[in-house]
């Protein structure tokens, strides 16, 4: 069985690919150097000439306040390369995986989000990935899409390098308190996408580690768990204006994942110190 890996130069790419190949299952990572997504030529030459079993789709346009302006290339790879995939998914028989994102929703109240609820994207960046999300329901019956929030991983940067670098030179942060979601580390979702993607049971999931928290109970605990002195102060978004507004509520129900069959993943607080130990120099 082969499976093509797009963005392995990211964090969910790579930990994608180190997990398969402990699987034993042949791996063909790939990135921006291999082939452009956002050229659909090249996207189907690719795939024609690799024949993968199965595509998992994780490189992606991520620079959330940079798409407020820059709406055009956001849409061309989030959007459109989604949909260039599925169809060279089509044209080889191969089932797609494509992870998306918790910014695909309104963001509001408090309750769960279920995999089926109605999206309402406020974001440039949540709007392309709802889109490509529509793409793919549209052209390929053979799909998973996976949604997962506040990657962490070793492979990249994220929210738990920034705190340790400022941590280095600052004694306190304020970090914002109103926005709640659950930290995912991308070793633990890439374990889940895998399993899968070797299934055919198709559909749209949500993959995040157990437990909700705020960005400053999130950083609070880095630093209590990495033994930094730092002081976190919560803050409202309102004190930390940003170009692209971001989900209050990023909170995922993973009900059908377990309705299916699939084992919840470990509380965040015990994926945080795994990472930790990961990153150690």
């Amino acid at each position: 069985m082969l499976i093509l890996v797009t963005g392995v130069g990211g964090q969910l790419g790579y930990d994608v690919c180190r997990v398969l190949d402990t699987r034993g299952i042949q791996a063909r990572g790939v990135d921006i150097d291999d082939f452009d997504i956002t050229d659909r030529d090249a996207v189907l030459t690719y795939v024609d000439a690799c024949r993968p079993d199965a595509i998992i789709h994780c490189s992606a346009y991520t620079a959330v306040d940079r798409a407020e302006d820059d709406v055009d290339a956001c849409m061309r790879v989030n959007a459109d390369g989604m949909k260039h995939l599925a169809e060279a998914a089509v044209r080889v028989g191969a089932k797609l995986l494509a992870i998306s994102t918790d910014y695909v929703f309104a963001g509001e109240g408090d309750t769960f989000y279920a995999p089926d609820d109605p999206t309402a994207p406020r974001s440039v960046y949540g709007k392309s990935k709802a889109l490509g999300e529509s793409y793919i329901r549209q052209i390929l019956d053979r799909h998973f899409i996976v949604r997962v929030s506040w990657l962490f991983g070793k492979n990249g940067n994220n929210f738990v390098k920034t705190m340790l670098r400022l941590a280095q030179t600052r004694t306190e942060l304020n970090v914002v308190c109103d926005q709640i979601g659950s930290p995912t580390y991308s070793l633990d979702a890439a374990a889940v996408i895998c399993d899968l993607v070797l299934t055919d049971r198709f559909g749209t999931y949500h993959v995040t580690n157990e437990g909700v928290c705020s960005w400053a109970e999130f950083a609070a605990e880095i630093m209590r768990q990495a033994g930094k002195e730092t002081v976190i102060h919560p803050i409202p978004s309102s004190e930390y204006p940003a170009r692209a507004p971001r989900p209050a509520n990023s909170r995922l129900s993973k009900d059908k994942l377990l309705r299916e069959g699939f084992s919840k993943l470990p509380h965040w607080k015990d994926a945080l110190s795994r990472y930790l130990e990961e990153i150690k120099d």
